[in-house]
């Protein structure tokens, strides 16, 4: 597992888009319209929402509070020190674990039975090998204290207890969720955007040009709001601190 892990841990990236572009593969429905009702398409929105942006708000707070380098370093495992605070110090790999509610929440967005159970069963097996492959290197990096470490907090589980006391003890850097995130949170919001006004006419009333006009306009605030990011990160305005 941990020679599988090493390999996906290395081609993550393209992992993730390949598993953003098969959302919009064509598949059986979930929720249908004859035991759910009328109104069925309420269902996956709602729920699909909810669990993608919880994600979405892990994913902030455990950067806001305590970054960790992710990238590894050339495509390899690898960790400068062993970060255990912040969201670290309640669950071991909470960054993704907010990748899983992601994507997740956006397949129940979709509405869709192969994505929910084919990718992603295939996608929680290659995360745990991604895991199995950290946690082997970074036993051998820093041995007891990273043995310590997982004796204590749960690889998977977010451990509620002490939370507060957590967020009150740091402080919350919101400039460093951006500017690590706007890539994910570009890709993330443009798929929403695009599963909810493509999969759903009845939110625009089967009007296709409102569908349209939405659109264009959702996806030129985005890619304003990206370029702006972009620029402030790339010109130094701003810096991840």
């Amino acid at each position: 597992m941990v020679s599988i892990g090493n390999f996906f841990f290395k081609y993550r990236n393209v992992l993730f888009i390949f598993l953003y572009l098969a959302l919009f593969i064509p598949s059986p429905d979930i929720f249908r319209q004859e035991h759910f009702g009328e109104y069925y398409y309420l269902w996956p929105i709602l729920l699909g929402l909810v669990v993608t942006v919880a994600g979405q708000a892990i994913r902030g707070a455990t950067i806001g509070l305590a970054y960790i380098i992710r990238g590894g370093r050339d495509k390899k495992v690898y960790a400068e020190e062993l970060v255990t605070q912040g969201i670290f110090n309640h669950c071991r790999n909470p960054l993704y674990v907010g990748n899983i509610l992601m994507l997740v929440g956006v397949g129940i967005l979709s509405n869709s039975l192969l994505y929910m159970a084919v990718l992603i069963p295939l996608f929680l097996f290659i995360y745990q090998a991604i895991v199995l492959a950290e946690e082997n290197f970074l036993r051998g990096k820093f041995g007891a204290a990273f043995n310590a470490y997982c004796a204590r907090v749960n690889r998977w589980l977010i451990n509620p207890s002490g939370l507060g006391e957590t967020f009150h003890s740091m402080e919350f850097k919101p400039k460093r969720w951006l500017l690590k995130e706007y890539n994910t949170q570009f890709v993330w919001l443009l798929g929403i955007t695009l599963i909810l006004l493509l999969y759903y006419p009845q939110l625009t009333g089967f009007d296709p040009q409102l569908r349209n006009m939405l659109l264009a306009f959702v996806m030129l605030g985005l890619a304003a709001v990206y370029f702006t990011v972009r620029y402030l990160k790339k010109s130094g305005r701003w810096v991840a601190d």
